[in-house]
């Protein structure tokens, strides 16, 4: 309770007692965070008991980073006061968590740049200077877009990005930093011929059927990852059969030893992308540590199995 006759404070007694300036009980008031009970006759303002409080939840809300505007909003809804501050701090987390994210890929990239030989800095700052921080996989999307059949249902095509668009680690190595980099700089390079070459499989089959082919490669690569994780060569298995099992449903053909003849020399002959792999494979897997398979590595095994086993029939 103030001590003044009718209950009130100036300015300058609330301030001293919430521990903060006159000027910022002026910005809340000015706001209509912290209403006056009055004025006095000279024109100042006066706060009723109540401010105290008031001012402290204020203070505490802003300490926390939450934008004037959300404060007016816990403010003003009392009554929900717990769902609306659940919301808001949910909100900041969520900033405060792409911030984070964002300093550690600057602080990857300082030390990228100080740990490196001064005859490699320029190439390195070229690099990492055209990626945004936290990077963005837009360009990388696209890239895969242009490259899928056209018209793929956007299931299969948003199950296709999700396997091979990699999402930036969030603490990342600066190893890992320098993958992206190459990798963004390997995806946005001008084209050097008409079009992005495609491969056999997307002018044999049409939309529906590429749909299907995919998300059998999906399968296969899924149970190739087994035998990859433990370091295990290409053999002719389940994995092998659900591979060719993929492209004979879109094709429309049967799973013969003469269909994989075809097929074998098919994917021998069909554009390799092989430097993108490499950078998903530096992106996802921190350095010293064990490479997860992705579908890349998972395809050259299969198709090294394929291989192997058509030249032993041939044979």
């Amino acid at each position: 309770m103030f001590t003044s006759h009718d209950g009130l404070c100036s300015i300058g007694e609330l301030a001293e007692r919430a521990g903060v300036t006159v000027k910022a009980v002026r910005f809340y008031s000015d706001r209509g965070l912290l209403p006056e009970a009055s004025r006095s006759a000279g024109g100042h303002r006066r706060y009723g008991p109540e401010a105290l409080g008031r001012l402290r939840l204020v203070r505490s809300l802003r300490s926390l980073g939450l934008p004037v505007r959300e404060v007016h909003r816990i403010l003003d809804e009392e009554d929900k006061a717990g769902s609306v501050l659940e919301d808001a701090v949910a909100g900041q987390l969520r900033e405060l968590g792409s911030q984070l994210k964002a300093l550690r890929w600057r602080e990857a990239g300082l030390r990228l740049v100080q740990e490196c030989q001064p005859g490699e800095r320029a190439d390195r700052l070229r690099l990492i200077g055209a990626v945004a921080a936290p990077p963005s996989t837009a360009p990388l999307a696209r890239f895969w877009r242009s490259w899928l059949p056209p018209r793929m249902p956007a299931r299969a095509t948003a199950a296709f990005l999700e396997a091979t668009v990699p999402q930036p680690p969030d603490d990342p190595d600066p190893a890992q930093v320098l993958a992206f980099a190459r990798l963004y700089a390997f995806v946005t390079r001008p084209c050097t011929g008409a079009e992005q070459p495609q491969p056999a499989a997307h002018k044999a089959a049409g939309a529906r059927e590429s749909a299907v082919l995919y998300a059998g490669l999906a399968q296969a690569y899924e149970l190739a990852g087994t035998p990859l994780r433990r370091g295990v060569g290409p053999y002719a298995g389940e994995e092998l059969d659900s591979f060719v099992d993929a492209y004979a449903g879109a094709y429309g053909s049967r799973d013969t030893p003469a269909f994989r003849g075809l097929l074998v020399g098919q994917l021998a002959a069909d554009p390799r992308i092989d430097r993108y792999w490499e950078l998903f494979a530096e992106v996802i897997s921190p350095p010293g540590g064990p490479q997860e398979p992705n579908p890349g590595s998972a395809h050259d095994w299969l198709f090294a199995a394929l291989h192997a086993q058509t030249a032993a029939a041939a044979g």
